[in-house]
């Protein structure tokens, strides 16, 4: 396939030799598995935790064992999502979610594996999408596993903390905010209980330190093996939950391509990689398989 992109490449920043060998190794492809992660969606105002060389941008996000064993860090939690949650929800997916869902991507792929909880991709109208660290829209019992949506719990933290309304915040990544509590005021907080069982509510999504479920790591293992090709878009893959099925398709000589604004851990795996926005490249790989 001859790519002749002119001068429409550089609006992205990127040579047109690189977005060619880009839209070269897409197009020469029927079966591509694609990972993303928080770049893709920094666009469409979800925040991210690290920067171009993978570094904490901010402290680290909660761990598992801390929200399950105490009930100070549920309560913390829960009045920080309070607020999270209505920056979260209004999130639309972007250019590059539309990009990867468009006819010219989407036929060539067999799913994406992402990294994201935001369920942007299945908001573009992917149709195969392995939420590999869950779903901040939904919310499960601990004890007993009854889900629940994360609308209907808003509503219950909003009746249970009438005065968490007014408290200030600033937007923080996954649907967590920034948000000055006294000792007192933590105290106050009244964190619902599940409705059938009075146990303890979670999000449905992987908290670090926590495992991701082994039937969701089987199933991507699968298309990674399935597949004639890896686009890692949009993360810089520092978490091992995603970087082991690069080393996976690696180990079994499947080539890859990654396509991120920084450095990835999987850089010296890689066939082809381009510095780029996705929200900047990705159009212009579609529109030139067109």
């Amino acid at each position: 396939m001859h790519v002749c992109l002119g001068l429409q490449a550089l609006r992205s920043g990127v040579s047109t030799v690189l977005v060619e060998a880009l839209v070269e190794f897409i197009s020469s492809r029927k079966r591509l598995v694609i990972i993303t992660g928080a770049g893709i969606s920094t666009p469409s105002g979800i925040g991210d935790y690290r920067d171009r060389n993978g570094e904490w941008k901010r402290a680290a996000p909660i761990q598992h064992d801390a929200f399950v064993r105490s009930a100070e860090t549920r309560q913390r939690y829960w009045a920080r999502s309070f607020h999270g949650w209505r920056s979260f929800i209004r999130a639309q997916p972007n250019v590059a979610h539309h990009a990867l869902a468009s006819v010219p991507l989407q036929s060539r792929t067999l799913g994406i594996i992402t990294q994201n909880v935001d369920r942007l991709h299945q908001g573009a109208g992917q149709m195969n999408v392995i939420d590999l660290h869950g779903r901040l829209d939904r919310v499960v019992c601990l004890d007993c596993g009854t889900y629940c949506t994360r609308v209907g719990l808003q509503e219950r933290l909003a009746a249970l903390n009438p005065w968490l309304g007014t408290a200030e915040f600033s937007p923080a990544p996954d649907g967590d905010a920034d948000l000055l509590l006294d000792a007192e005021q933590l105290r106050e907080v009244r964190v619902p209980a599940c409705d059938l069982c009075e146990g303890v509510l979670k999000p449905d999504v992987v908290f670090y330190g926590d495992s991701v479920p082994r039937p969701v790591v089987d199933a991507a293992y699968e298309w990674v093996d399935a597949s004639d090709g890896v686009v890692i878009v949009g993360t810089s893959l520092m978490v091992f939950s995603s970087f082991r099925f690069c080393r996976h398709a690696h180990a079994r000589g499947i080539p890859m391509v990654v396509i991120n604004d920084g450095k990835t851990r999987a850089d010296d795996l890689v066939t082809l990689r381009v510095d780029a926005r996705c929200e900047q490249l990705l159009p212009e790989v579609e529109a030139a398989l067109m």
